[in-house]
């Protein structure tokens, strides 16, 4: 019988096949559709300070978020910090930088440690499932992350990374939401 490692390793390889079959013009497509839906939910609408990421090339992109919604929201985004994530304000005018896995990071401004006045987080992930479960690319990152966080959860993902079940370990919490 394989470890839950094990089939995580499985999927995540699975997965990956997937994205490599959807064109950059479909990603880019799906992607301005999601944030689209986003903006539409009652949670984004009432929300003051949101945490986003900055997308890998598969993933859904968040950039219309980040370019539509700075100044008028307070826009967060993790730093890669030793085996954490920082949280950094986004705006125009800070300078970004690549880590190690070519994401863009902000890179001038100081960490946002308030966790409690995030009213809402967007999560990537390389699957989710029915409940929420994520699958990530197996650092551990946002398994660090997501119980700091009080706010409403939605991870985002492209519709084949939609699966009806990913093994979980103890430390794995789910999103509350997945569009």
């Amino acid at each position: 019988m394989k470890t839950c490692a094990a089939l995580k390793k499985e999927l995540r390889q699975e997965i990956r096949r997937r994205k490599q079959l959807i064109s950059s013009e479909e990603k880019a497509h799906l992607s301005r559709e999601l944030c689209r839906q986003i903006t539409q939910l009652p949670q984004w609408q009432k929300a003051r300070t949101v945490l986003l990421y900055h997308a890998l090339d598969d993933e859904v992109s968040t950039r219309d978020l980040l370019e539509g919604w700075a100044g008028k929201k307070t826009l967060l985004l993790p730093v890669v910090d030793g085996e954490d994530l920082l949280l950094k304000p986004y705006s125009a005018a800070v300078g970004m930088t690549r880590n190690r896995w070519d994401i863009l990071e902000p890179s001038a401004a100081e960490a946002f440690t308030d966790y409690q006045a995030i009213d809402l987080a967007l999560i990537p992930g390389m699957a989710f499932d029915r409940a929420g479960h994520r699958l990530g690319r197996g650092k551990g990152y946002y398994d660090r992350l997501l119980p700091r966080l009080s706010c409403p959860t939605i991870g985002l993902c492209f519709p084949f990374q939609k699966l009806e079940k990913i093994p979980v370990e103890p430390w794995d919490i789910p999103v509350q939401r997945v569009l």
